[in-house]
């Protein structure tokens, strides 16, 4: 059921429990605020801390998306040690 709340000064809001009890905010945490024509969408931010920002570079999800098809697909075999694959690979 839609919530009423009142623009404050500064234009701040406070967001009703109702709604703050199905999506997981915390005291701190950042929002994206988007306008979409007339209405305004308020959307949690998950930060990635600067050291994993490489596993979510679209090249890199797109090479662990193409590994997991292969997988999938049996395209790849998965080695239980490195003893195992150096022995595949003749090392």
């Amino acid at each position: 059921m839609p919530s009423s709340v009142k623009i404050r000064e500064k234009y701040q809001v406070t967001i009703p429990e109702t709604v703050r009890k199905k999506v997981p905010l915390e005291v701190g945490d950042r929002v994206e605020v988007v306008a979409k024509g007339n209405e305004i969408i308020i959307r949690p931010i998950i930060e990635v801390p600067k050291a994993q920002a490489w596993f979510w570079d679209k090249e890199w999800q797109e090479q662990v998306a193409r590994s997991i098809n292969d997988l999938e697909k049996k395209k790849a075999k998965i080695f239980k040690s490195v003893k195992e694959a150096r022995k595949h690979f003749g090392d």
